[in-house]
């Protein structure tokens, strides 16, 4: 089984952030808090398009498995 194929297990970071109670946070709290969570976005994102990359390169010189 590949490493994207394994199930994640519960409580991971996003999972855990998902459920936090927000009612203590002030407002300038929730501001860094989004920023820092766009910030983790956009690296995820980028990270995913260099894996993409290297997985059609690798479908282009082994071929697709289906």
């Amino acid at each position: 089984m590949e490493d994207d194929d394994r199930p994640r297990p519960r409580g991971d970071a996003a999972g855990r952030l998902a459920g936090e109670d927000l009612a203590p946070y002030s407002l300038d709290e929730l501001d860094l808090r989004i920023a820092l969570l766009k910030a983790e976005i956009a690296r995820v994102e980028s990270h995913r398009i260099k894996a993409a990359a290297h997985r059609d390169a690798a479908d282009a010189l082994f071929g697709r498995k289906e």
